[in-house]
């Protein structure tokens, strides 16, 4: 897949996590659309061409960002401030996607900008059901700015 191509960015440092996040996605046929990267730094490198994605045209934004909370060099937070920050990202939605329940956790993404935050689900089925069914909703029903 060509990285221009990427429509969702699936930020994740785990790669079980991932790998049960990319079938979710195949269930709805949306796993070709994604790129995998494994920390916040390399996810502020994608979205805004810099670091080892210098030469990727950054007007080619991704239509959805799955952003996990704890993750190393740049945490998920920080990520998605950054993003919200900037004009030429700030419409992208973002959907964070974490094993945290914590309250501040919520209120400070809320705070931030985020468009949905969902903790992962334990049960493999349940994991599967709610990731898929996030793929179709903001890929295919919610109408981007």
């Amino acid at each position: 897949m060509e990285l221009e191509e990427a429509e969702i960015l699936l930020v994740e440092d785990n790669p079980t996590d991932a790998e049960l996040t990319m079938r979710a996605l195949k269930r709805k046929n949306l796993a070709n659309q994604v790129v995998w990267v494994k920390d916040g730094a390399e996810a502020l490198d994608f979205i805004f061409a810099t670091g080892e994605y210098e030469h990727r045209n950054v007007d080619n934004i991704p239509k959805l960002i799955l952003l996990d909370l704890r993750m190393p060099k740049v945490d998920g937070l920080e990520v998605l401030q950054k993003i919200k920050a900037d004009e030429r990202t700030n419409s992208i939605p973002v959907v964070v996607l974490t094993s945290s329940q914590e309250d501040r956790d919520i209120v400070e993404s809320y705070k931030l900008g985020v468009n949905s935050y969902v903790s992962k689900p334990v049960e493999f089925d349940d994991f599967i059901e709610a990731v898929s069914t996030l793929g179709f909703y903001w890929m295919l029903i919610n109408n981007p700015p």
